[in-house]
């Protein structure tokens, strides 16, 4: 699959496993948090379309500094479907611990925002007899760009194997509102905040490299001479090496004939 896909295609196949995924645990429902941004919106509209409206509960979590325009944009994406939607503040959840700490920056104050959003959609997951879905796409989960245990957290996650390029292309198939679509991708963290100025590179340039880098497993070599800059390649290759232990589940000291997650890893194991 390239970096241009077949979205009838990819949309079938996303929905498919979102509803095989689901009903093999034996639930019916999912809870998401919708941001406001194209990520969640996406995975909300194939939640939707796999498990039907009523089966898909959203959550709308901002904090004292996150753009009204997010919220605004969740409850779009949120009415539009006819989902179930509530809006939880966590300011006074986040605000509570910092009082402690009233030196931390804006890292560790983004952390703790996306482990508290997480540690809401696992209770309601609880609550509702639901999975919970994720919404972090390939391109972040190669940059580590994200939060271990937060926003990277879920019981299953739909678009983890497609570049925010082909987000953006299968969210126009999907529908997905116009003003979600054409945004600025931002993880609304703090006032001002955008992914691609924190990054230092669009996702359009680095969904090209990471490609031909990840999916073509083209050498650095193969790819200067595909007219890739050196220092980009270095950089990006950095991230993705540095980045390797969010991907992964906690290492277990191995003692034993059967590992989990090493051993003891596939459906087979437990004769299925």
């Amino acid at each position: 699959m390239g970096l241009k896909v077949n979205t009838k295609l990819l949309r079938q196949l996303l929905v498919g496993f979102i509803r095989e995924e689901v009903y093999k645990v034996g639930v019916r429902k999912a809870v998401l948090g919708l941001s406001g941004g194209i990520d969640s919106a996406l995975v909300a509209f194939l939640a939707a379309e796999a498990l039907g409206a009523r089966n898909v509960h959203a959550f709308v979590m901002p904090y004292r500094t996150s753009s009204p325009e997010s919220e605004a944009h969740a409850l779009v994406a949120a009415e539009q479907l006819g989902i179930h939607c509530q809006v939880v503040e966590i300011t006074s959840m986040v605000e509570a611990y910092f009082s402690r700490y009233p030196d931390a920056d804006n890292m560790r104050r983004g952390n703790k925002m996306a482990r508290e959003r997480m540690t809401i959609l696992y209770d309601h997951s609880a609550a509702l007899s639901a999975l919970v879905l994720g919404t972090s796409n390939k391109t972040e989960l190669l940059l580590g760009y994200g939060t271990l245990f937060g926003d990277m957290a879920s019981a299953l996650n739909p678009i983890g194997d497609i570049y925010k390029t082909q987000v953006w292309q299968l969210s126009e198939e999907m529908g997905v509102p116009r003003e979600i679509i054409e945004k600025q991708p931002s993880a609304d963290l703090w006032a001002g905040q955008t992914d691609e100025q924190e990054l230092g590179f669009t996702y359009r340039e680095v969904d090209e490299l990471l490609y031909h880098m990840v999916d073509l497993r083209m050498s650095h070599e193969e790819l200067v001479s595909n007219g890739f800059d050196a220092g980009f390649i270095n950089t990006i290759y950095r991230k993705i090496q540095n980045s390797h232990f969010k991907r992964r589940l906690p290492v277990i000291a191995k003692v034993s004939n059967r590992t989990i997650d090493r051993d003891f890893r596939y459906s087979r194991d437990w004769g299925k």
